[in-house]
C-alpha cells in the first residue's frame, strides 16, 4: 500500500518534470501548475517542483525552453513526470531513459502524460502492466511494445509507483489523482477548485473518483439533483423522482439523459458512492452505518458498488484516504453535499 504523507510535518515532496526536445508544452506546464497549487494544512507548499533535463535548452514545436535543472534532480525526486513527445518518430536520449528507469528502481513514483508512455515503455517500466496514452497513439504503443497491455478507454491508470495518463486535459486528472493519493481528498479538491477543474472527470475505470456537477444550473433537473443529493438516504425510485420534478417518468428519463448524460439510477449510484467516500475519509462510522446513511440496503451492497465503480473496497479506500486519526476523532456529522456527480 502506498504511504501517504502529511505536508505539515514533512519536507515538501520533490517532483521532477522532464523537459526534452519535442516536449508537448501543455504536458510540461500542467503538472507545474497543479503541484505548485497544493498547500498543506499550514499553508506551505506541499511539493517542490523542478523542471529538469539533459540539456540547458530544449526546443518544443512552438518555442525554445530554458531548463533550470539537470537530470541530477531526477535522482533525488519522489515523483518523476514524463510529458508527451510531439513526434513518435523522435526517441529520447539514452541518458533520460536511464534516469527514468533508475528512479523507478529506487522506489520513486514515475508517471507519464500522453505519449510520455512511450518513454516508460522503452524503459521497460510498462512490461506486463496496463497502460494508457492518447487514443490516437494507443495502437502504435501496443504495436511497438507487445508486452504492454494498452487500454485507450481510460483517463489514467495507477499501477502503484508507475502511472500513465491519456492526452491533453487528462494530465490534470492524473496530477489531481496524485495529489489526492498523497494528501487526501480535501487538499486535492481545493487544488481542483483553484484550477477550475473537477476533482476527476468521468472516465472508464478511473480510480477513487469524486465527481463534480454537470452544467445543469437553473434547470428543473439541476434542482432535482440538489434535492436528491440532500436525500440520498431515501428510497429514490423513478416514481419518487418524477413526482418531485413534476414530470412523467418517461419525460424525466429523457431530460435526465440529455442534461446529465446518464439515467437517474446510474447517477444516484455514483452519488451514493461519492457520499460514502466522503464519510469513509472524514468519519469513524462503520461500513454498515455508512451504507444506511447513503441509502443502500446493506454493507454488502455498498461493497458491490465500490467494486463495480471504483475497483476497490470500502475498507481499502478508508485505509488509503482516511484523514489522520486525530482529525477523524471529531464527531462525525452527516451532511448533504451540494451539487451532483458527473458520470460517463
Amino acid at each position: 500500500m502506498i504511504e501517504r504523507f502529511s505536508p505539515k510535518c514533512h519536507a515538501p515532496r520533490r517532483v521532477a518534470i522532464l523537459a526534452f526536445d519535442g516536449v508537448v508544452l501543455a504536458d510540461l506546464a500542467l503538472p507545474c501548475e497543479i503541484f505548485a497549487r497544493a498547500r498543506g494544512s499550514d499553508g506551505e507548499r506541499a511539493y517542490e517542483v523542478r523542471v529538469c533535463g539533459l540539456h540547458r535548452r530544449v526546443a518544443s514545436e512552438h518555442l525554445g525552453i530554458e531548463v533550470p535543472f539537470r537530470l541530477a534532480s531526477v535522482a533525488r525526486a519522489d515523483l518523476v513526470i514524463v510529458p508527451g513527445i510531439d513526434d513518435l518518430g523522435r526517441s529520447l536520449p539514452d541518458a533520460v531513459l536511464h534516469a527514468i528507469r533508475r528512479a523507478a528502481v529506487r522506489g520513486a513514483t514515475v508517471a507519464s502524460i500522453c505519449t510520455g508512455a512511450f518513454a516508460l515503455a522503452e524503459s521497460g517500466l510498462l512490461d506486463g502492466r496496463r497502460a494508457t496514452t492518447h487514443w490516437r497513439a494507443a495502437v502504435e504503443l501496443a504495436r511497438r511494445y507487445p508486452r504492454v497491455e494498452v487500454d485507450p478507454n481510460v483517463l489514467y491508470i495507477d499501477n502503484g509507483n508507475v502511472l500513465t495518463s491519456a492526452g491533453a486535459a487528462a494530465a490534470m486528472d492524473l496530477c489531481l489523482h496524485l495529489v489526492r493519493r498523497d494528501l487526501g481528498a480535501a487538499i486535492a479538491a481545493e487544488v481542483a477548485r483553484s484550477s477550475v477543474m473537477p476533482l476527476e472527470r468521468a472516465g472508464g475505470q478511473a480510480q477513487f473518483i469524486v465527481r463534480d456537477p454537470p452544467s445543469t444550473e437553473g434547470t428543473p433537473i439541476a434542482r432535482l439533483l440538489r434535492w436528491v443529493d440532500a436525500h440520498l438516504e431515501r428510497d429514490l425510485t423513478l416514481e419518487v423522482l418524477a413526482k418531485h420534478a413534476g414530470m412523467s417518468p418517461r419525460t424525466l428519463c429523457r431530460r435526465f439523459r440529455d442534461e446529465v448524460g446518464a439515467p437517474p439510477a446510474a447517477w444516484i449510484a455514483h452519488a451514493r458512492v461519492a457520499r460514502a467516500q466522503h464519510l469513509l475519509e472524514t468519519s469513524t462510522l462503520s461500513v454498515e452505518r455508512i451504507a444506511e446513511e447513503v441509502g443502500l440496503t446493506s454493507a454488502t451492497v455498498l461493497r458491490q458498488h465500490f467494486a463495480r465503480l471504483l475497483g476497490t473496497s470500502p475498507r481499502a479506500y478508508r485505509q488509503s484516504f482516511a484523514l489522520a486519526k486525530s482529525e477523524r476523532a471529531r464527531p462525525a456529522r452527516v451532511q448533504a453535499r451540494s451539487g451532483s456527480h458527473e458520470i460517463g
